[in-house]
């Protein structure tokens, strides 16, 4: 049993985990090729407290990793269904300052990213208010093994299998919830419903280079072995899947970015 004897100030150093709003702390089991999630309330903070300036000196490729893992973490607890209207709130908020702040970047140039540093910090926050509500899903499913064989950054990792994920819920429930997101995420991006993946998907590599599973070095004969790791080690994830996703369906998602 946890037992914790000291106050807790959690002051965060990347626009992406939200972590010092959770109760969730990742461990990477080198090993096993995956991460677990530990979730434990002795590890909520008694305060968080965010201070941008410590943000100034982040490496561009972090800060681009970091706030898609944000937008992620957003999206994925808007359509969880263990959702609610309180959590909502936050997914919403998190995802229009992340991607409002993003098409001023496209306008601005990377190399303005620190003037829009407090908004990123605020939203990664929001968002991990929100996730630490409904939780994530899929994508955070299926990146973990992925991340962790290949060393990929968890932000990428999440990226890589983002498109793969969310196109496959489109198809398979396109009348569910999704159709409510995909209509806010329309009037944010400025373009019409059927397009906002790609819209986002070219906001997302003005950022960071999208690369498919193969470019990092997985084989094809693996998406079985991965989807197995999925299966049985990150049910804690997939139980907030926006669809019930058996092994089959993984496989398909896998394929689809490999």
């Amino acid at each position: 049993e946890i037992e914790r004897t000291k106050e807790l100030i959690l002051i965060p150093t990347t626009c992406g985990t939200g972590s010092e709003v959770t109760n969730v702390s990742i461990l990477e089991l080198l090993e096993r090729h995956t991460k677990f999630g530990l979730a434990t309330d002795e590890i909520f903070a008694d305060a968080a407290v965010l201070i941008p300036e410590l943000l100034s000196g982040l490496p561009f490729a972090v800060f681009a990793a970091s706030s898609i893992d944000a937008f992620i973490h957003a999206i994925e607890s808007f359509l969880s269904p263990r959702a609610t209207d309180f959590s909502e709130l936050y997914s919403r908020e998190a995802m229009q300052l992340i991607l409002t702040s993003y098409q001023k970047l496209y306008k601005i140039g990377k190399e303005n990213v620190g003037e829009l540093m407090e908004t990123f910090l605020l939203a990664s926050t929001y968002a991990g208010i929100a996730f630490g509500n409904a939780g994530t899903g899929a994508v955070h499913a299926m990146s973990y093994p992925f991340g962790s064989a290949f060393h990929v950054p968890h932000g990428e990792s999440n990226y890589v299998m983002f498109d793969g994920v969310f196109q496959y819920y489109q198809k398979m429930s396109p009348q569910g919830k999704i159709q409510k997101l995909n209509h806010f995420l329309a009037q944010l991006l400025n373009c019409k419903v059927e397009s906002v993946y790609s819209e986002l998907d070219r906001l997302f590599q003005f950022l960071l280079t999208k690369k498919s599973l193969r470019q990092y070095g997985m084989k094809e004969n693996q998406i079985p072995e991965f989807s197995d790791i999925v299966m049985t080690k990150q049910m804690r994830l997939l139980r907030n899947s926006y669809i019930p996703l058996e092994k089959e369906d993984i496989q398909k998602i896998y394929q689809t970015i490999f």
